[in-house]
């Protein structure tokens, strides 16, 4: 993250940027000229101090959904929350000033948008009072193509100023950070992935299956509703200050899985740290690339997500 810091447009050295941090955390030590610490503090820490955050929250998401839905294809685009989070912040920035949005920002719009998808889903997914990990992909996926739809068609009513913002959000990005957006967050990722591991056990026995985690006494289907609730606010709260993102819930649990294993009580933090160095290389990517422009972090995400992904495919037979 020091190092990210340190990189853009302007190069600050490694010393001078960990100076600068330790001044204005600790308010020891000298902060440098004015210039480099506005830089320093005020535009980069906030943006890659997002990024790690983003970064764990979609991992851990996207960790806990695949068990959930017992689908390793599993994330939280594959069960809608993204493309709920996508329509809400689009409403807002192409009718802003509407009666109906009155009041309503952006990121509060994407935040409802994930939960009420998640909610549909939830509804959708059970039957006769039984959540099913099939029914719920199938929802996921259904529910998403409705949102979507419905965003494209607020897309055409934008004009060609609303439309690039759209597109810009839609893609992704931490360009816009600022220290007033992490507190919320930074709560919410960490509180939701400290409970979700203490979940660990159970999310260990609902691998074995629903009948084994039955008779070992786990109530699946209010398990399930609980880990759902979670990963959609979870979810719901990164992409609103970030904008939709993919692929990083599909990738690094299964990076993790593969090197480390799958006991929960181990996989959940460790993706949430590897979820967050990803971001914050990706996002450093992003603004170095192409100077002095930046690239949505969507689009790196896709590029280096898709042919893991086709390989993920290719490797696992149990999908056949």
């Amino acid at each position: 993250m020091i190092v990210a810091i340190s990189i853009g447009a302007v190069t600050v050295p490694l010393g001078d940027v960990w100076g600068i941090v330790w001044h204005h955390v600790t308010g020891q030590g000298a902060s440098g000229d004015l210039a480099t610490d506005q830089i320093v503090w005020n535009f980069r820490t906030p943006r890659v101090v997002l990024a790690a955050l983003v970064g764990a929250g979609l991992a851990v998401s996207g960790a806990v959904l695949q068990t959930v839905v017992s689908n390793p294809l599993a994330d939280p685009i594959v069960l809608g929350f993204s493309y709920g989070a996508t329509l809400g912040a689009v409403l807002v920035i192409t009718l802003g000033s509407g009666a109906a949005l009155a009041g309503l920002g952006v990121s509060a719009a994407a935040f409802l948008g994930a939960v009420t998808a998640g909610a549909l889903v939830f509804a959708l997914g059970q039957r006769r009072g039984r959540m099913a990990p099939t029914r719920l992909v199938l929802a996921g996926v259904a529910v998403g193509y409705v949102f979507l739809s419905a965003t494209s068609y607020v897309q055409l009513q934008a004009t060609p100023t609303e439309l690039r913002t759209v597109m810009f959000w839609m893609l992704g990005s931490v360009a816009g950070a600022q220290w007033d957006q992490l507190p919320t967050v930074t709560v919410v990722v960490l509180a939701c992935t400290a409970l979700l591991t203490l979940f660990g056990r159970r999310l260990n026995v609902l691998l074995a299956g629903d009948d084994s985690a039955t008779a070992l006494g786990v109530d699946v289907n209010r398990l399930r509703a609980v880990l759902l609730v979670l990963s959609a606010l979870l979810t719901g709260t990164v992409i609103a200050v970030a904008g939709s993102i993919g692929f990083v819930g599909l990738m690094i649990p299964h990076l993790v899985r593969l090197t480390l294993g799958a006991d929960h009580r181990r996989l959940l933090p460790l993706t949430a740290l590897l979820g967050a160095l990803y971001l914050v290389l990706v996002d450093l990517l992003s603004r170095t690339l192409n100077r002095p422009n930046e690239l949505p972090l969507g689009i790196l995400t896709a590029l280096l997500g898709a042919p893991f992904f086709l390989w993920l495919l290719r490797r696992n037979k149990g999908l056949d």
